[in-house]
């Protein structure tokens, strides 16, 4: 299938580019950036232009910052086009609603790439049918690093440090064998930014988590759970690793955003959507619920 890439930044670069090169579903047949290309792809900077040419694309591939990305998935899904989003799906859940209304049969995948890390499969198997009754996760990384000069993570609708712990969020919400909500939370803005730099949570279940956009050196993304009847789940490297009671646990499939390619792939063929919010609703609950403190300036 012929795919369009709309944003071409980091993660567009990174991530998406590559994937699709390496499958077997896909072919890049176009992008959409105001600067950034692929070389050998059709470069276009306009959304409705590249959609008008190209009746033959079917499926969208959005990588914008979310604030804009309602408009462009809107326009797709009425130009009859299939949309994949990257995370997090939207800027707000009634938006990302109103897209599943707008898109009808069309395909819609709220991708979650974190959840697609080889040891998350195994770590809910493992906690499948027991009782949790206490966890802790740490996620913990450098904004400089992972989203250089990028002023609109600080901006309203970019989450700060909840857009990295979005990530934390959707393994969480898959691995639990019961739904858990939060309960209280602080959140630690600087007083020249919008968004939060820092995060401590609290959830139901005995559920902890830390979140932080100023670790430098290794980055620490790592989850814990423990259940009544003694087991512990780990999950190191964002998910990459289980371990259950010390002893790994095999992972098997492909890396995470080829995974989310192949996962596409097989939502189109199907004629389904996959639009899970769950993360994004604890991201809500956090913004409503937290107390806030300022914290100093934060330049990059």
């Amino acid at each position: 299938m012929k795919v369009a890439l709309v944003g071409i930044g980091k993660i567009a670069v990174d991530q998406h580019v590559p994937s699709i090169a390496a499958s077997p579903d896909w072919e890049l047949a176009a992008t959409v950036s105001r600067t950034g290309t692929v070389q050998g792809v059709p470069a276009y900077t306009s959304l409705d232009t590249m959609l008008a040419e190209n009746p033959d694309i079917s499926v969208i591939s959005l990588c914008l910052p979310p604030v804009p990305r309602y408009d462009y998935a809107a326009a797709c899904l009425r130009a009859g086009r299939h949309v994949m989003l990257e995370k997090p799906p939207g800027a707000t859940l009634a938006e990302v609603h109103a897209l599943q209304v707008l898109a009808g049969d069309q395909t819609l995948f709220a991708t979650w790439h974190s959840r697609m890390a080889k040891g998350v499969a195994a770590a809910k198997i493992a906690l499948a049918g027991k009782t949790v009754e206490s966890g802790h996760i740490t996620w913990k990384e450098s904004v400089r690093k992972w989203h250089p000069n990028q002023d609109w993570v600080f901006e309203p609708g970019g989450m700060g440090v909840l857009d990295p712990g979005i990530n934390a969020l959707s393994i969480m919400t898959e691995v639990l064998p019961a739904p858990v909500h939060l309960t209280a939370a602080t959140v630690h803005t600087p007083e020249n930014r919008q968004t939060p730099i820092q995060a401590e949570l609290k959830f139901t279940c005995g559920i902890t988590a830390d979140f932080d956009w100023l670790q430098e050196g290794d980055q620490t993304w790592e989850m814990v759970f423990r259940t009544m009847d003694g087991a512990v789940v780990q999950l190191l490297d964002g998910g990459k690793t289980c371990l259950l009671d010390g002893v790994t646990q095999h992972g098997t499939g492909q890396d995470e955003y080829p995974a989310l390619y192949a996962r596409m792939a097989a939502l189109v063929g199907d004629g389904a959507s996959d639009v899970d919010l769950s993360p994004m609703v604890h991201v809500s609950d956090i913004m409503t619920l937290a107390q806030r403190v300022a914290t100093s300036a934060f330049d990059w």
